[in-house]
């Protein structure tokens, strides 16, 4: 599954886009912007692996809006001018359709994005540990071995990183978002908004909560895709 998200400032193209996006398998929406700042605060939230984007939009436009960001997501542009096209593949875009668009040329630009997605996802299970990373606790340097990681919780600015080697948490100044990127090819996935947990550690799954040994805690809908890519869950 790709999480994607669907960005348009008019209504019944953002509503055409999201019907159409229901209607492929491999899709799963998790959120619909009217403009890029919208989208800018979306990606902040959740894990996005693909948006369908429109160019001509008040504010920061579709174009700005991809040139803002650090590291997006990959990209299909939906708009009414071809004149654009040119910068889209400049901007290394999956696709660049032009409204209006038929379903069928919408499913082959998701075809294309899917193909470019599992080239990028090939094999990260097998990815072979770091050994370790150090974070500031107090002004000093902590090491973190990674296979000793049982979960890590998010407070604001903080995280808490629970290791099977210690009784209490190491707690550093450090977004969960900044773990998540680090951590995740390593079989180290987010559950919640607030939880990163390591696969290898999960004893059981009770519909929507994940178990680690004791410790029990919430699996969001909004990453299960995620989990399922991880731990053979029953649908």
């Amino acid at each position: 599954m790709m999480r994607c998200i669907a960005v348009d400032d008019e209504k019944w193209v953002l509503d055409l886009l999201v019907d159409n996006i229901s209607r492929v398998p491999f899709l799963q929406l998790v959120g619909r912007c009217k403009n890029a700042l919208e989208a800018t605060e979306l990606l902040h939230r959740e894990a996005v692996d693909l948006i369908f984007l429109d160019i001509q939009m008040p504010g920061l436009d579709g174009i700005q809006f991809v040139q803002s960001l650090q590291h997006p997501p990959m990209i299909i542009f939906v708009t009414a001018y071809k004149e654009h096209a040119w910068e889209g593949f400049e901007l290394a875009a999956v696709d660049y359709l032009l409204k209006p668009v038929s379903f069928e040329r919408f499913l082959k630009a998701c075809n294309k994005a899917q193909e470019l997605f599992r080239l990028q996802q090939k094999t990260p299970a097998t990815k072979e540990l770091p050994p370790s990373f150090f974070v500031y606790v107090e002004y000093n340097q902590v090491k973190i071995n990674i296979n000793e990681i049982v979960y890590i919780e998010g407070m604001k600015d903080y995280v808490k990183i629970y290791l099977t080697t210690a009784p209490k948490p190491v707690i550093t100044k450090m977004s969960l978002k900044a773990l998540e990127d680090k951590l995740l090819p390593y079989r180290l996935v987010r559950i919640h908004k607030s939880y990163i947990i390591a696969a290898d550690k999960v004893t059981a799954v009770k519909r929507d909560l994940i178990c680690l040994g004791a410790v029990e805690l919430p699996l969001s809908e909004s990453y299960r895709a995620a989990v399922e890519a991880v731990l053979p869950l029953n649908k």
